[in-house]
């Protein structure tokens, strides 16, 4: 991309990259000093507080993706676009008494796979697994994307270059500080990141009043004002589920339940959801703004930050890209170390390392971090397709896991058959939706027919699960 037609100069956007990359390894290592043991290494000791706690699940919730694609969702599809974005507060809204039932169900415990093979049995959790590791992997694609996209549009960063290098950043500091170190940079992170959204959020209006952007939408855009318009209502809803199914099944999250002290984790997931609320609202309102500033736009997923570096000049630009950097590397960094937890804990250590001690287990999780990482790098190089098509085409998948993961929380008539039936249909039937009606539906369908298998199966064939289970495991695997 010619040096002319960016934010940024290429020398700048560099500059930008090897100090922000050089940042977050060092703090990385500081933080993650603290993980001398394997339970500090996959769940932060299971001792964090309140802010840590709310700190890490807004940051890690304020991706790529809520910084790129919610103005995409508005360019594309209105008013209901930010909204659509904006439902995915409900995931950390509802995960919130999910977390206090988690720490108290599984106080040894470190996956979310981990619980399904205790409850369901192992159909179920090969079913669950291949859906987790599918997920994590279409997630940290996406935001290796967006680290390109993003760099290449505001400094004309080769893509390849700077993909690279977001993900080389998050994989170093990761490795050496597991959890710890991912917590610690997401408190900084999610500061960081909040102040430059309120520094956007003033700067665009001062610049596109509502007034102005609402009569050019009226004269030239009607339709993204419209209430009715049917695929902007169905993404709404396609959205919140989706977002639910994210955070229910995700290692991610269920990790932080696992890490944070006895009765915060209701709190911090309360709290986050709060903060992260308004956050997409503000990154949409950026693409419903573009056609009035006059910006043209050739990519609909790089709207957001090529509109706020309009704006703010280049001290916008830079702003951006430290905004979007952070968002980045506070999600990739989660990713990186959850789905080590499961491939290492549920894979590796239960089928060749059954007696392996906790300083082997510990090298093989990071071990499993490079080869996580090396493999997100190779898929994200073609750059197939925009960061919505790649990201929801797994939303069906997770969509199907909601209604297991609650009812196996809550619901001891829930039985295994019910699950796997739920997961198995609701996925394949939501990707059908996906491929004949869009993306925008099928999550919504995956998730209406993994309720409707559970609770049939259920109530035809009622099981009788022993809470005690959850818990007792792991006090037996370590004695």
């Amino acid at each position: 991309m010619p040096e002319d037609s960016t934010v940024l100069s290429v020398s700048t956007g560099y500059l930008l990259l090897a100090l922000f990359g050089v940042m977050w390894i060092a703090l990385g290592i500081f933080w993650g000093r603290r993980a001398k043991s394997l339970d500090g290494f996959m769940v932060a000791g299971r001792n964090v507080g309140l802010a840590l706690g709310t700190a890490t699940a807004v940051a890690t919730w304020i991706t790529s993706n809520t910084t790129m694609l919610a103005p995409q969702f508005a360019l594309q599809l209105g008013i209901w676009g930010i909204l659509a974005y904006s439902t995915a507060s409900f995931g950390l809204f509802l995960f919130a008494p999910l977390a206090k039932r988690i720490r108290q169900a599984m106080p040894h415990g470190y996956t979310s796979v981990e619980f399904i093979r205790l409850r369901y049995g192992q159909a179920a959790y090969a079913v669950f697994l291949v859906i987790s590791l599918f997920y994590g992997l279409t997630w940290m694609v996406s935001m290796g994307m967006a680290g390109g996209i993003l760099l290449e549009a505001l400094a004309g960063i080769p893509y390849a270059f700077g993909m690279s290098a977001i993900l080389l950043v998050c994989v170093v500091y990761t490795l050496f500080g597991g959890l710890y170190a991912v917590i610690g940079t997401d408190f900084i992170q999610s500061l960081i990141i909040l102040v430059g959204i309120v520094i956007v959020a003033v700067a665009i209006l001062t610049r596109a009043p509502l007034t102005e952007v609402y009569a050019n939408l009226q004269a030239n855009r009607p339709a993204l004002l419209n209430v009715l318009f049917p695929a902007a209502i169905m993404a709404v809803f396609n959205n919140l589920l989706f977002g639910i199914g994210e955070i229910f099944h995700s290692n991610v999250w269920w990790s932080r339940a696992f890490a944070m002290r006895e009765g915060v984790g209701m709190k911090a997931y309360l709290m986050a959801g709060l903060i992260w609320l308004p956050i997409p609202v503000v990154a949409g309102f950026l693409g419903l703004a573009a056609p009035t500033i006059g910006i043209n736009i050739t990519r609909p997923d790089t709207v957001g930050p090529l509109v706020a570096a309009n704006i703010l000049g280049s001290a916008g630009g830079v702003l951006v890209f430290i905004v979007v950097f952070c968002s980045l590397a506070s999600s990739i960094d989660s990713l990186l170390a959850a789905t080590s937890d499961v491939v290492t804990k549920e894979i590796i250590q239960p089928f060749f390392l059954p007696n392996a001690g906790d300083p082997q287990i510990r090298r093989v999780a990071s071990l499993v971090i490079v080869t996580v990482g090396l493999i997100t790098w190779g898929v994200c190089l073609p750059k197939v397709g925009t960061l919505a098509t790649v990201l929801f085409f797994a939303g069906p998948l997770v969509g199907s896991t909601i209604w297991p993961i609650i009812a196996g929380l809550f619901w001891k008539r829930a039985n295994g058959t019910g699950a796997v039936l739920a997961m198995i249909l609701g996925s394949a039937i939501g990707l059908i939706a996906y491929f004949q009606i869009g993306w925008y539906t099928a999550s919504l369908i995956g998730t209406a027919v993994s309720f409707l298998t559970v609770v049939v199966t259920t109530l035809v064939r009622p099981g009788a699960f022993d809470w005690r289970t959850l818990a007792v495991e792991k006090a037996v695997v370590q004695a």
